[in-house]
């Protein structure tokens, strides 16, 4: 609770429910685990309908390609156990994610015409779109070390509250989240084991960022993945509000509620922090991907030079395909993509039905 004693001493509002939309401050964190298992879309759509004729699952395959005659989409090329095979249908849902949906369409021949004619691709429809405008959550951690004597269970929830708020001068709302994490251990990336604790730690999450990157092709062989330049912060504004959170953090667990816990600050230091410069080296060196991707295939209107499919989700200049993924959304929205990734299924599912 010393998080948030902190946060309501600093002037931020008590949140009992952070999925009020009008929600903003410090609050437990909306979950959707019941009894502790995350409800995904294999337990809620996938398990009740396993028993239908019409539906068919098959696990362990690798899309290779998709098919065309001219430009119309007519099915897949798939691998599976060396096997390689074809399904087809009058009508093709690519749903393979943010990473994976731009990446097969660019295999396919539908991409960014002199990307794909580089590898030696033969190009079905010119989209420049395909690829472009990467979107995140970037984020990044500041920890302390705890004093002897204090209770930190690894098997226990980490993260159960968290802070939202709008960035000074920011004309997003919302546009800063913080997560408070009682258990932290090093990086994997430096060899650390996530059961070793090194202390507590905080999140900050940049909502709404100006920075996009791009993802594009390094092989022509589905088994090598793309290359995802994120091109994190380059915006200025995106670097001013990253300083503003790891400042306050700092700043947070500076409060006495902490005194019993804190033994000191593990990063930044003293020295990264003393200037602007100082702490945008620390935060470029340490950023990393909020794992929420999105936007590489989004929605717009054909006079849109990025846009890749309308507003049914259907693939422009292409008959018979749709995305359906994170990958449409214009930006990264304002919160985890899980749920709202599962909206744009069903609404698309509505869209089908309706004949649209």
């Amino acid at each position: 609770m010393a998080f948030h004693t902190a946060c309501l001493d600093a002037g931020f509002s008590d949140v009992p429910d952070h999925n009020d939309p009008n929600a903003t401050g410090v609050g437990p964190i909306p979950l959707n685990n019941p009894n502790g298992i995350r409800w995904s879309t294999a337990l809620g759509y996938l398990n009740p309908a396993r028993h239908r004729l019409n539906l068919t699952i098959r696990p362990n395959c690798t899309v290779q390609r998709l098919l065309f005659e001219g430009t119309r989409c007519v099915g897949a090329e798939v691998e599976s156990g060396g096997e390689r095979f074809t399904v087809q249908g009058n009508e093709v849902i690519l749903s393979a994610g943010a990473i994976g949906s731009p990446h097969i369409l660019m295999l396919s021949g539908i991409g960014p015409a002199e990307h794909l004619q580089g590898l030696g691709i033969r190009v079905v429809h010119d989209l420049p779109g395909v690829g472009q405008n990467l979107r995140d959550h970037p984020m990044i951690f500041v920890s302390w070390s705890v004093k002897p004597g204090y209770q930190q269970d690894p098997f226990a929830p980490h993260i159960q509250l968290m802070l939202r708020w709008t960035a000074e001068g920011s004309p997003f709302w919302n546009d800063l989240l913080m997560f408070m994490s009682s258990f932290a251990s090093e990086p994997p990336e430096r060899g650390g084991d996530w059961l070793v604790s090194t202390g507590i730690r905080v999140h900050p999450v940049l909502n709404l960022a100006m920075s996009a990157g791009e993802l594009r092709l390094q092989s022509t062989d589905p088994s090598v993945q793309p290359l995802l330049d994120y091109r994190y912060l380059e915006d200025e504004f995106d670097r001013r509000r990253m300083r503003e959170m790891v400042r306050l953090a700092v700043k947070l667990f500076e409060h006495p509620a902490f005194d019993d816990i804190v033994a000191g600050r593990n990063e930044p230091t003293d020295a990264e922090l003393a200037t602007d410069e100082a702490l945008d080296t620390f935060i470029m060196r340490e950023i990393m991907t909020g794992q929420h991707s999105s936007g590489t295939c989004k929605m717009g209107p054909a006079s849109d030079p990025l846009a890749v499919v309308d507003q049914y989700d259907k693939v422009h200049g292409i008959q018979g395909l749709r995305v359906v993924d994170a990958s449409i959304m214009s930006d990264c929205i304002r919160a985890n993509t899980n749920v709202t990734t599962m909206m744009i299924g069903e609404r698309v599912a509505d869209f089908i039905k309706q004949g649209k």
